[in-house]
């Protein structure tokens, strides 16, 4: 377990704001700082950092807690490693002994079976075993710098070359397994994942080398394979040389498709390009990009499939924030073969020309219709008009929508009236389905709308919050407040969790501050006790209003059900309605 005092001298060398605004653009609100979430999508800030508590709260998604917390979400830690690096963050020395770290020791022996797996792999590439695969990349137009500087490699194509390497070099055979970098077989034996292929080693923003990503130098299995997850890598939570272009001086990130792209354009003098790892583009990787540019430009594959996973990027960009370009690439597949034909100059001159997202999603609808005819004009001003209605900018809208009217000669009245029929029909369609929603939460605390136990038990829910509030503001209260009630009576499991360690620490004399409780409460309980600190619903806590609260909590312990009052004699009978008449007069 890790000392209080350790926790408090951490506290008192780091501000969340320092800590948030490394990843978080934050504004300031009054006395308190505003951003936009870096744990879902949203385009107004409703990620709220509260300096006086060191904590911080997602009104949008619910998520909540101390700097720790922060730290193991975004990074993807648990909680030793989170204290660790905020502590290094702050040049605060670890007591060691303390931290219970299995998680951080595989983590770390992880990442030195990648390195030495990326090393190995390198090697065979240089020498006479992955002389083929070395062609193949000089063959592609790769240079031996570029070859080093991404680190390129070549798996041997046999089952145990890499497993009797690392067993060389000391590693045991379940951390090989856990690295993902071997499997193993029914009979026990461990093999080679990655065989016969040429290795593209993922680096993160750190330095380390988390995952690989292999091509196949011939027909068998897939073209491509890549690292699956592992305790070190998530695959939809990193991006391919974003070590590399989170550096560049340009204004902006160019979004490839693979991996020989992103290494061709870096190669051509452009060192801004990164690439999603085998997988469509998420939500969180949108989220990464948006914390070193505003401004993407997508450089996908020109065929059908690239032109549909620009469109699908361009409505996640869109939802966090990030301004979309598109980049066309004419007589070309893919920014490889373009940079091969027509050199850099020509690359350099088309980011330049590139045509922005509402740009490329109307050309795309009118590629669809012939607008010389009249049902092909009509079919293509239905689907312009969908487009229109979620612009948000009005004059982004007035000037796509003057222009594309007088170039199909319509009125542009026209074209309003469908617009505005449209969002009125969105809009009532939306008013329809919030009424029906019986999602209901009090406080503004997001993340009840996903606890089905807060919404079932609503009224003792809100008022299990105001205890907790209570006491969080009036520790001396708690004996108080177990003398009246106690803590297992709670009706909602995550209150109960809360108020229990609560009632504990207090007990103990130990602090009940966000960061000295991150350590002992679930993520979900962390995001709770944070949201009831933020919305802040109680302006004054005295003990008259925590026995209220404690009263109506009580009322659930006193319920019957219907199988109970059926099964009560005449006698208990009465005596349970004259205590139901007390309770309301």
């Amino acid at each position: 377990m890790i000392p209080d005092s350790f926790i408090q001298d951490l506290k008192a060398s780091c501000d969340i704001e320092d800590i948030v605004s490394g990843y978080v653009k934050l504004t300031r609100k009054g006395k308190n700082l505003v951003g936009l979430c870096p744990f879902h999508s949203e385009k107004t800030g409703s990620f709220f950092i509260y300096p006086q508590t060191q904590s911080f709260y997602c009104f949008g998604c619910g998520a909540g807690g101390d700097t720790i917390s922060f730290l193991k979400r975004i990074e993807n830690l648990d909680y030793a490693e989170a204290v660790r690096l905020l502590a290094q963050k702050a040049g605060v020395p670890v007591p060691e002994d303390s931290m219970d770290d299995s998680g951080a020791r595989l983590k770390a022996r992880t990442l030195e079976i990648n390195r030495e797996t990326a090393r190995f792999y390198h090697q065979c590439l240089v020498s006479d075993v992955g002389k083929d695969a070395y062609r193949y990349l000089i063959e592609r137009g790769r240079t031996p710098k570029i070859i080093r500087r991404f680190g390129l490699g070549y798996a041997p194509d046999d089952w145990n070359s890499l497993v009797d390497h690392l067993k060389s070099k000391g590693f045991r055979e379940e951390e090989m397994v856990a690295s993902g970098i071997c499997g193993r077989t029914k009979k026990g034996g461990l093999y080679d994942r990655f065989r016969g292929r040429v290795i593209f080693p993922i680096i993160d923003l750190r330095g380390n080398v988390v995952a690989f990503g292999g091509r196949a130098m011939g027909e068998r299995g897939p073209k491509y394979l890549n690292s699956s997850d592992t305790p070190v890598f998530k695959k939809s939570k990193n991006l391919f040389a974003l070590n590399f272009a989170k550096a560049s001086k340009a204004p902006n990130l160019i979004l490839a498709e693979g991996y020989m792209d992103v290494i061709a354009i870096h190669q051509a003098g452009f060192d801004n390009a990164v690439a999603t790892l085998g997988t469509s583009l998420t939500e969180e990787q949108a989220r990464i990009i948006a914390q070193y540019t505003d401004t993407i430009i997508i450089a996908y594959d020109s065929d059908n499939a690239g032109q549909a996973a620009t469109k699908r990027a361009i409505n996640i960009f869109s939802e966090v924030g990030v301004k979309v370009n598109v980049l066309t690439i004419p007589d070309a597949k893919d920014p490889d073969e373009y940079l091969k034909k027509f050199g850099p100059e020509r690359f350099q001159m088309l980011l330049e020309g590139c045509t922005n997202a509402l740009e490329f999603e109307i050309a795309k609808i009118r590629n669809k219709y012939d607008v010389s005819t009249a049902d092909g004009k009509v079919s293509f001003l239905k689907d312009f008009a969908r487009l229109l209605a979620d612009i948000r900018n009005p004059l982004e809208r007035e000037v796509y929508l003057t222009k594309t009217a007088e170039e199909l000669g319509v009125a542009p009245a026209a074209i309003t009236a469908q617009i505005n029929s449209i969002q009125k029909g969105r809009k009532n369609a939306q008013a329809k389905k919030e009424k029906n929603d019986t999602s209901i939460y009090i406080g503004d605390i997001a993340s009840v709308r996903k606890d089905m136990d807060r919404k079932r038990n609503l009224k003792y829910a809100v008022a299990e919050e105001h205890i907790i509030e209570i006491l969080m503001k009036n520790p001396d209260y708690v004996p108080h407040f177990i003398k009246q009630c106690a803590p297992s009576e709670f009706v909602t499991e995550v209150n109960r969790e809360i108020v229990t360690l609560l009632c504990d620490r207090i007990q103990a004399h130990r602090s009940v501050e966000p960061m000295a409780l991150s350590a002992d409460l679930s993520e979900e309980a962390m995001d709770r006790l944070s949201g009831i600190l933020a919305s802040e619903t109680i302006q004054r806590a005295d003990r008259t209003q925590l026995d209220e609260y404690i009263r109506i909590l009580k009322e659930h312990g006193q319920q019957r059900s219907e199988q109970e009052i059926r099964d009560m004699d005449p006698d208990e009978y009465l005596r349970y309605v004259e205590s139901l008449k007390a309770r309301k007069s």
